[in-house]
């Protein structure tokens, strides 16, 4: 046999495609199917490892002699993909065109006061948006009115309650909720994450159920960090074009997304997700946005006795509530992004007496968490209100908003929650402001005694 005929002949790894010259002997299977000891040694490998995304954990080796190849049947494994239409009774046909019970605004409104205290104009612009948007999915657009999407803009201070609104939300709602940091995304082809990656998110919050992820809320929280870049000769890899990378995800397309990572490569499976039902939500602080907007009213200042005056809005605390879409270009957001994103939110600046509510009204308030952890040693535990309006002040100075009353409750109970359990006699404890401020003990009693008595803390 010539050379010639042998390289016409010569058989190729299924995988590697190296020819048999290069790789050395090769495994034949069935369905004429070649593999080459490296190969197959990887996949074997592939295998030990537990959980693994390229198999799902549940390979069966029994693949390899009954001729399937390894990475056939990775989507069909890994992804619960849209299963085709079928003839169906009218019957089924029926109860499919049975419209989803939606909650109305007004109880979507009380489910969010349960968790987040004050901020009534947010939550009612939330509630009726939400309610909205799963309208328009339920609609089967059979009189020609298309409905148009309604994509929510947070703007508030840091620890008002954004993220806490969405979750509760989601919860409501029970659908699949994806919570990501707008700051780790980059143009496509840059170190960092795609924008793709928050729909991956998504995905694994639905179980890889592509029709639940396809109904899910997103909340790209940080949003304002991505606004264009000033007086920079450099590429905005992070900034204006992470924004117009988003534009084709807020409006509705067919996104190819890859399962189980967040980055695209050849040894993870895609498949393919459309946008157009999916609520986007974008939150952020925009700290930098009220000395635009007061720019922008100080303008109107002239002079005269009916004139306001020039610093009639720097002592405002809740500037972001007169923030518009002019403000926002000027920050930095570009005309197409603020256009897919029509319902705008403001959440106000925490004060004292919110603060205090935070404390102890919400299901899940601090104070409550505490008195369960001490109710598990059968302890009471009690606050003074002098106490907790320090507790507020401190935050109000941090201006970190509600994230600061945890840290300083830790503070100030580290010392209760380490002797308290030493002592099985202890029945009640009692936090007062003399002990926050360092100028007493708490007051304790004892169990079947009524008397207060303090107790020296290291």
């Amino acid at each position: 046999m010539s050379g010639d005929d042998r390289e016409e002949k010569e058989e190729f790894c299924y995988l590697c495609r190296r020819p048999e010259s290069t790789a050395g002997r090769l495994l034949h299977l069935q369905q004429n199917i070649c593999i080459c000891a490296d190969c197959l040694q990887k996949s074997f490998d592939m295998i030990d490892t537990p959980g693994h995304p390229m198999f799902g954990g549940n390979f069966d080796p029994a693949m390899f002699s009954a001729g399937m190849p390894p990475f056939a049947s990775m989507n069909a494994q890994k992804v619960k993909q849209k299963k085709p239409k079928e003839a169906k009774e009218p019957q089924e046909e029926q109860a499919e065109k049975e419209p989803v019970s939606i909650p109305a605004p007004h109880r979507i409104r009380e489910r969010l006061d349960e968790y987040v205290v004050g901020q009534e104009q947010a939550k009612k612009v939330i509630a009726v948006a939400v309610y909205n948007h799963y309208k328009r999915i339920r609609d089967d657009g059979g009189d020609g009115v298309e409905l148009e999407k309604s994509n929510i803009l947070m703007l508030g201070p840091t620890g008002s309650g954004k993220t806490c609104l969405v979750q509760t939300l989601a919860r409501l709602l029970q659908v699949p909720l994806a919570i990501t940091d707008a700051t780790s995304l980059t143009e496509a082809g840059y170190i960092g994450d795609d924008v793709e990656s928050v729909l991956s998110k998504l995905l694994a919050a639905a179980g890889n159920d592509v029709e639940q992820a396809e109904r899910g809320i997103v909340f790209i929280d940080e949003i304002d960090k991505i606004a264009k870049k000033r007086n920079t000769n450099s590429r905005d890899v992070s900034g204006e074009a992470v924004q117009q990378g988003l534009l084709k995800l807020l409006e509705g397309a067919d996104v190819e997304v890859p399962v189980g990572a967040t980055s695209k490569n050849a040894m993870v499976p895609m498949t393919t997700i459309n946008t157009r039902n999916i609520l986007f939500i974008c939150g952020g602080a925009f700290s930098d946005l009220g000395r635009v907007i007061r720019e922008r009213l100080n303008k109107s200042a002239s002079i005269g006795f009916s004139a306001e005056l020039r610093d009639k809005y720097d002592e405002e605390r809740d500037i972001l509530k007169y923030a518009t879409g002019e403000d926002l270009r000027e920050f930095g957001m570009i005309p197409e992004f603020l256009g897919r994103l029509p319902v705008l939110c403001t959440l106000e600046d925490l004060s004292r007496d919110m603060l205090v509510r935070i404390l102890i009204e919400p299901k899940n308030a601090i104070i409550r968490q505490y008195k369960k952890l001490l109710a598990m040693d059968e302890v009471e535990l009690n606050f003074e209100q002098g106490a907790l309006e320090l507790v507020a002040e401190r935050a109000l100075d941090r201006k970190t908003g509600a994230r600061a009353l945890r840290a300083i409750l830790e503070e100030f109970m580290l010392d209760i929650m380490y002797e308290i359990p030493k002592d099985e006699n202890i029945g009640r404890v009692t936090i007062t402001r003399d002990y926050m401020e360092r100028r007493g003990a708490p007051g304790i009693e004892l169990r079947g005694q009524r008397p207060a008595i303090g107790m020296s803390m290291p």
